[in-house]
């Protein structure tokens, strides 16, 4: 059976820059460019590669801060800063690295990368195992029979394999119950509400007595009057944050197994080392 690695570029990207940018350790080129990210970018996806195997490999990215969400929600994510001026040339140059692998980009005006992934898993999953490579938790929602969530852990090459019945056994609800879950409680991190008053522990509580958002609204009355109270005040932005934590798999994007088959070879690898004046190329080459 083929197996097919979804690799998240920005969660790898960031996390790659800031793992080092800490430090001040920016690994400029000879004309100043900054290639940090790009570097563990490429060590994180090569050990990845190296740990499952894949036949087929495609990154995808978000292209740009502009999505379908902020414009339902103006202050989604508007709590974060802008790019560091160290990480915005390194946008391209992680894109054109990935090239360099014969590694497809995708990813569309819109759309974050979360919805491309899911798009993409649902495209592949009835004729491959898919496995989703991220730091980021939103998407254990997306795990199913044939799609495991690869969790980037602290370190290189410490993962975390996600499955359904592992999220069931560990969170007491399914992966498209978390939906639900973060509507109720909200997301601090990507900045949508949820319904004021509710945390984490009883918005689990709730899903995993009534199945849904629909499951409560409908049995309100077994609610706890404070639990009542702070929904039926908060209808509107129950509504708008399910519909914001949902990654939508509809997106208008594919990418065909011929052009995701992996071919990446020690040549590219000693290519691109040498484009990015990077010293050694043996990191990576044991990698491949």
């Amino acid at each position: 059976m083929k197996k097919i690695l979804l690799v998240d570029g920005m969660a790898l990207l960031f996390r790659s820059f800031y793992a080092t940018s800490v430090h001040g350790n920016y690994m400029k080129t000879s004309e100043g460019v900054p290639t940090n990210g790009v570097h563990g970018f490429l060590k994180h996806m090569l050990t990845a590669i190296q740990t499952v195997n894949p036949s087929h490999v495609i990154a995808c990215w978000d292209m740009g801060s502009s999505t379908f969400r902020t414009e339902s929600f103006s202050d989604y994510k508007a709590n974060r800063n802008a790019p560091p001026d160290e990480l915005k040339p390194q946008f391209d140059l992680v894109k054109s690295v990935t090239d360099g692998l014969e590694i497809p980009n995708v990813g569309l005006a819109g759309y974050e990368a979360d919805d491309c992934i899911g798009t993409l898993a649902c495209q592949y999953k009835q004729e491959a195992e898919v496995i989703i490579l991220t730091g980021d938790t939103d998407l254990l929602q997306l795990a199913d029979e044939n799609v495991t969530i690869m969790l980037l852990r602290k370190g290189l090459g410490n993962y975390e394999f996600y499955t359904p019945t592992r999220i069931v056994e560990e969170k007491g609800v399914s992966p498209s119950q978390i939906i639900d879950v973060k509507a109720l409680m909200g997301d601090s991190s990507d900045n949508y509400p949820g319904v004021k008053g509710i945390g984490e522990k009883t918005a689990y509580s709730l899903i995993q007595k009534f199945s849904s958002i629909e499951g409560i609204l409908t049995n309100l009355p077994l609610l706890t009057k404070a639990q009542r109270t702070k929904i039926e005040g908060d209808l509107d932005n129950l509504h708008m944050s399910r519909q914001l934590a949902r990654i939508h798999c509809e997106v208008p994007v594919c990418c065909t197994l011929e052009d995701a088959l992996l071919t990446a070879d020690k040549q590219q690898i000693t290519r691109i080392v040498k484009e990015m004046e990077w010293s050694r190329s043996e990191q990576f080459l044991v990698l491949l």
